[in-house]
């Protein structure tokens, strides 16, 4: 059924007349139902010169010059490397993308994008790309990204139909009118669930984006810097200060007679349709976590590079995020931890819980056993590390570990040196203090990676074990976040009590091994 009424009649034609395509007209007729935008663009084309009674020798009355009959929609591929450098996202998945245009004429509000960009071709092309780019994905998201002249075009034609309709005493509001990106989906969602047989799902992980482009009409937003300065401020990432949120700030902020002064309503007919700059396929980080044991006492958590020159040859972030990388196909990594040792400290017992976020991921479906398999291929290739409950988590997980970086008790053992000779009964006070209140100045050794501050840390319980004169061995529960080397030797002072002036001793500490990590996550799984 034909969604116009006799009431639209004026409006559809004073629309045809300048320059409009079938599909805009229905938007600023008000049609907010799918089924009329679904049908192809020469099918509407042809019911509505019936619905008017016009043929195809009266529909552009002003066309300057006949626009071009085929339209590239993908710059090349050194064209798009000359549009990265200045600013433009570098595109992901390349090559051309063309269509023939159904109607010579390019609709003077929407530049073409209800024409052929939402017809099954250019879908079909779009969903080639989207194959051939290797993502794993069962269901996706579609985004599109419009010139911001568009808006300008669009409330150019809000104002004309405006005025036409207030001649029969009714009025348009601007959300009256469907916006284009609302049509867009409608027509193009169906059409990508078909071609690529998954659903249309907004909070889905994979991304697929397209970037319009169209460079004839690029100065119809300039007059508005002028008129509204202020809404136009250069920032970071943006090639120019016309983005659509500035523009749109701007159109309602201007007066309407100030519009009509500097740009055309209706607007002018475009020689080409827009241009296809990027199409970009992407997939939402997956967060991978687990426990790592370290044997090495000579191992970073994270690569060790100072100045620009990398100390040791590898790191436990590297011996479990390489093979992550590899398996999951993803562009990069960030790795975290609830807390870390020194390079010269051990982590045993049950480990130390960690997330690894992979960006970008190609790959993103395994099964529990090919996890498995995963975590004996990292533990095989490595006698320094071990990891244990590896499992995908989601980001929300992640919090859980976060908390226990200050908010849980960790269990240390440290082999401490005296300078003095002592007895076993010099050491086993030590066993009868709890929740002994310490203040930690922030040490000497850490200044240059943290703020100044005074801290405050509980040490729960200790448990001494003689082991001969100048030597014993110290089991300590502490508060998260406690610094073990500097409550044994003091740090010059920064440290208050300490190891050393409990005993009335210099102590120093030769060992330290992290026993357990009290985070009960992530879960743990069988063997």
């Amino acid at each position: 059924m034909f969604p116009l009424t006799e009431e639209n009649k004026s409006v559809a034609s004073l629309l045809l007349s300048t320059g409009t395509c079938p599909r805009c007209i229905f938007r600023f007729c008000g049609v907010d139902f799918h089924a009329p935008y679904k049908l192809p663009h020469k099918e509407l084309l042809n019911e509505i010169q019936k619905f008017l009674g016009t043929d195809k020798s009266t529909l552009i009355l002003d066309v300057p010059n006949p626009p071009l009959k085929k339209i590239r929609l993908q710059e090349s591929e050194d064209e798009i490397s000359n549009l990265s450098q200045n600013g433009e996202r570098e595109t992901s998945v390349t090559g051309g993308v063309g269509v023939v245009s159904e109607d010579p004429n390019v609709c003077n509000v929407c530049l073409g994008i209800l024409q052929e960009f939402c017809e099954r071709e250019f879908i079909k092309k779009v969903c080639q790309k989207v194959e051939a780019s290797g993502f794993e994905f069962t269901n996706l998201v579609f985004s599109v990204s419009f010139p911001p002249q568009l808006s300008v075009r669009e409330h150019a034609t809000w104002l004309l139909v405006k005025q036409e309709m207030g001649k029969q005493s009714v009025s348009l509001e601007r959300n009256d009118v469907v916006q284009l990106k609302e049509a867009y989906k409608w027509i193009t969602h169906p059409l990508f669930s078909e071609e690529l047989g998954v659903p249309i799902d907004g909070k889905s992980l994979f991304e697929v984006s397209v970037v319009f482009a169209h460079p004839e009409t690029v100065e119809d937003c300039h007059f508005l810097g002028a008129i509204c300065p202020d809404c136009f401020k250069p920032a970071k990432n943006k090639q120019s200060v016309f983005t659509r949120m500035a523009v749109m700030k701007a159109l309602n902020k201007i007066k309407e007679e100030d519009f009509r002064k500097q740009f055309p309503c209706p607007p002018n007919s475009p020689k080409a349709v827009c241009t296809v700059l990027e199409i970009e396929c992407a997939h939402g980080a997956v967060f991978v976590a687990g426990r790592y044991n370290k044997y090495s006492r000579n191992l970073p958590q994270t690569p060790w590079i100072i100045d620009g020159e990398r100390k040791l040859e590898s790191s436990v972030e590297e011996l479990i995020s390489d093979h992550l990388l590899a398996v999951f196909k993803a562009e990069s990594f960030n790795f975290s931890s609830s807390g870390r040792e020194d390079v010269d400290v051990r982590t045993l017992g049950s480990g130390r819980p960690f997330a690894i976020e992979l960006v970008n991921p190609h790959r993103v479906h395994f099964t529990s056993q090919e996890i498995k398999d995963l975590q004996q291929k990292i533990n095989n290739a490595s006698d320094k590390i071990r990891v244990r409950d590896l499992q995908v988590v989601t980001r929300e997980a992640i919090g859980h570990m976060k908390e226990g970086e200050e908010e849980k008790t960790k269990t240390y053992s440290a082999l401490i040196w005296t300078n003095k000779a002592i007895q076993k009964e010099d050491v086993e006070f030590l066993n009868d203090i709890k929740d002994l209140k310490i203040d930690q100045k922030t040490p000497l050794r850490v200044l240059h990676r943290r703020p100044l501050a005074v801290r405050t840390r509980v040490v729960h319980t200790m448990e001494t074990h003689y082991v001969d004169e100048h030597h014993f061995r110290l089991h300590l529960k502490t508060q998260a976040g406690t610094y073990i080397k500097e409550f044994v030797h003091g740090d010059f002072g920064r440290t208050k009590p300490n190891i050393g002036s409990l005993m009335n001793v210099t102590a120093d500490i030769l060992e330290l091994d992290v026993e357990s990590v009290d985070v009960d996550w992530p879960p743990a799984l069988e063997d």
